[in-house]
Formats: C-alpha cells, sequence, structure tokens
C-alpha cells in the first residue's frame, strides 16, 4: 500500500537505496558506468544493457532537433552516464539529481573532467518526490527496479508533473520469463545474496502517466541476458 503521508515510497525502500549507493554499492556502480575493465561478468552485461538504453534516449532527442532549445530533468542521475553526453550534445539547460551524495559527487567530478560547466548543468541531491519546477523533457532510466509497483507508479506522477511535454522513463518489466529468473534468484545462490530489485507491470506505468495527461509514443526493450532488461517508455502529454 501507498502510505497516507506526502512520502511516494513505500517502507524504508529509499532509505536501503540511498544507504547501499551511499555506501557498499558505490565503487560498484561507479565502475559499471565508467570504461574501466575491471568488472565481472554480471557487471559487464548491465553496463553493455544500460548504454544501449541511453544511447536509444540520446537518439530520440536527437531526432526532435535543436536540444539548445530545451530544458532537461535527469531524475536519478547516478554518475551522470545520460547528463554528460547529453550536455555535449548541446543540451544548456539540463537538472541533474540523485539521492545518493556520493553518485551525485562522482558524476560532478566527471562533469568537470569533460569541460562541463554549471551554467549548463545543475546537480542537486534530492530524492525523486523532492524535485520541483518544470522541464519540457524528464527523464529517468534504471531507478525503478529499486522501488514495489505503487511507488513507481507514483513517482511516475510525480515526474510526469515536472514535464510540459515529454516523459521518458526505464524499468524491468514484469514477464513470465523475468518472474521465474527472480524466484530462481531467490533459491539459488541464496536469498541473503539478492539485490533488492523490483520487476514492475507495464500496464500501471503506462496508466499512471496517462493519469498526469501523457500517452505512450516510444517503445524499446533492451537485453544483455540474463542481468539486464529494460523496457523504455517515450510519452508524449496529450493535446
Amino acid at each position: 500500500m501507498v502510505p497516507s503521508s506526502p512520502s511516494i515510497t513505500t517502507g524504508n525502500e529509499k532509505e536501503v537505496v540511498r544507504a547501499y549507493f551511499n555506501g557498499t554499492g558505490f565503487e560498484r556502480w561507479r565502475r559499471i558506468y565508467s570504461d574501466t575493465r575491471e568488472v565481472n561478468r554480471v557487471q559487464e552485461h548491465i553496463r553493455r544493457g544500460h548504454n544501449k538504453t541511453v544511447a536509444a534516449v540520446l537518439h530520440w532527442l536527437e531526432e526532435d532537433g535543436d536540444v539548445k532549445a530545451r530544458s532537461f530533468c535527469d531524475a536519478g542521475c547516478g554518475v551522470g552516464s545520460l547528463t554528460l553526453p547529453l550536455a555535449a550534445m548541446g543540451a544548456s539547460r539540463i537538472t541533474a539529481s540523485d539521492l545518493s551524495e556520493a553518485m551525485l559527487s562522482e558524476a560532478q567530478q566527471r562533469a568537470v573532467a569533460a569541460g562541463v560547466g554549471a551554467e549548463q548543468v545543475g546537480f542537486h541531491v534530492a530524492d525523486l518526490e523532492a524535485l520541483r519546477g518544470e522541464f519540457h523533457t524528464v527523464i529517468c532510466l534504471d531507478v525503478f527496479i529499486h522501488y514495489p509497483q505503487q511507488a513507481a507508479e507514483a513517482m511516475v506522477r510525480h515526474l510526469a508533473s515536472l514535464s510540459r511535454d515529454r516523459l521518458i522513463v526505464s524499468f524491468a518489466p514484469y514477464t513470465l520469463s523475468l518472474s521465474l529468473l527472480k524466484a530462481i534468484g531467490s533459491i539459488f545462490p541464496g536469498a541473503s545474496k539478492v539485490t533488492r530489485a523490483y520487476i514492475l507491470k507495464e500496464s500501471g506505468i503506462v496508466a499512471a502517466a496517462a493519469a498526469a495527461g501523457f500517452q505512450p509514443t516510444g517503445r524499446h526493450m533492451f537485453c544483455s541476458a540474463p542481468f539486464y532488461f529494460s523496457r523504455l517508455l517515450e510519452f508524449q502529454r496529450c493535446g
């Protein structure tokens, strides 16, 4: 159940995610979202899949024409794997946020190394529900895997409220095969080693966006089996 308080997350998922990406998970994901060869097979599959997702989003944005005329919100930006190439494309109004101070600090360091200035990208430590403002395009990639269905749907509605025209999100979709893989993973190699992860019903995500006045206009599925599955959805505001 979604709590009656203003928070759009359920239980303690948000604090678990924050602690993980500020702690033991930071170095692991910093390596995955980099060019280093010091990754194992699982991490390489995740990197490959995530890079395909980011590339598809950049292609959509490039097809629009001049990104300089648009404002962007990269919600859950991590180490900047979308923000930085978007800035390199010429986008001059990007707001990038993450709930992890460690991940955001890494993104800022990478921005400096890439010559991306504060006048082009504004970095903020913030929960998704704390985001405010109005943007042409709001993007949230590979974040919802950390949250259950109702919390993710509430996040979609909130992010949609920040967008004038377009919303782009990705998530691990609920399918029979993924459901079986998740169930097997809970048994082997042992529940204590299973990373907290959620697979979501696409119909619920679409309905949440529709409730905020958006309709789907683009759809991709990216798979770097068996460790990365991502449904990428693009929505446009109706009317």
